[in-house]
């Protein structure tokens, strides 16, 4: 069937390994949407940290929709009309802020206005995801947070330091929220419903496609959930071993243009 809906990934998919977008890439696009294919960033970032991508690729036109939060907020690029969120309850940030406390990792909580911490000693990678999707941040006491929308927290650190812990995370845990490393030094805590997938199908049932027409393209384990429900899931030749399970297609790497490749050897006519 053909594809009509293309979901991607941004860091370590669309992006070169130095946060750029190959002139291939771009001409792909661009070939897509004139063969009216709906091009869609499904990401872990914020808003804030894709409105510069989606100008750059002329990705915020009229009917451009767009995928963040790792699928806890689709929005009309355009308008910026919500068309589907999901938030985390102020308990849950408790709970999730006191087991970092008592895991010794830095954590942050994010919102659609900025990142927050209240980690004093502010981590590095916080500081890192702030500069990353160009984002505000903010310190504020747990108590402080009560009256702020969060859409996803996240244990940040060293890839080898979220790995010592991850055995420690309590088994409640993984039934209250989805748990997935969208990078080597970040474990994303989101509400349980939330994943690229179910937002991905989503989106496609708002525009009457059928999942054998969609495409979705990623490499970590935060890309695994819409790679299961796309009729053609796609990994890059960089992506985790483990993803690669999920591929029915495994494109070229990201510093070549695999998304290009992948968008003209299956979906472009």
């Amino acid at each position: 069937m053909t594809i009509k809906l293309v979901a991607l990934d941004i860091d370590g998919t669309l992006l070169t390994s130095d946060g750029r977008v190959t002139p291939e890439v771009f001409e792909a696009i661009q070939e897509a949407k004139a063969q009216g294919v709906h091009v869609v960033l499904a990401t872990g970032r914020p808003r804030s940290g894709v409105l510069h991508l989606l100008k750059e690729l002329q990705l915020d036109q009229p009917g451009d929709l767009v995928i963040t939060f790792n699928g806890g907020l689709i929005q009309d690029v355009h308008t910026g009309e919500t068309l589907y969120e999901e938030q985390l309850s102020y308990e849950d940030y408790l709970d999730i802020e006191y087991l970092s406390r008592k895991l010794l990792v830095p954590m942050h909580a994010i919102t659609k206005t900025g990142i927050y911490t209240a980690n004093r000693n502010i981590g590095k990678y916080t500081i890192h995801e702030a500069k990353l999707v160009q984002s505000d941040l903010f310190y504020r006491t747990p108590e402080e947070m009560e009256q702020h929308t969060i859409l996803k927290c996240m244990y940040v650190d060293e890839p080898e330091r979220l790995e010592e812990l991850l055995p420690a995370i309590p088994a409640d845990f993984y039934e209250r929220f989805t748990i997935v490393r969208s990078a080597p030094f970040y474990l994303e805590l989101l509400p349980k419903t939330v994943n690229k997938g179910f937002a991905l199908l989503q989106l496609a049932s708002k525009l009457n496609l059928s999942p054998d027409q969609v495409m979705a393209v990623g490499d970590q384990e935060n890309d695994q959930a819409m790679l299961e429900v796309a009729g053609l899931p796609v990994a890059m030749e960089n992506a985790s071993p483990e993803l690669k399970h999920f591929a029915k297609k495994i494109t070229r790497s990201n510093d070549d243009s695999g998304v290009a490749y992948a968008l003209r050897k299956w979906v472009l006519r």
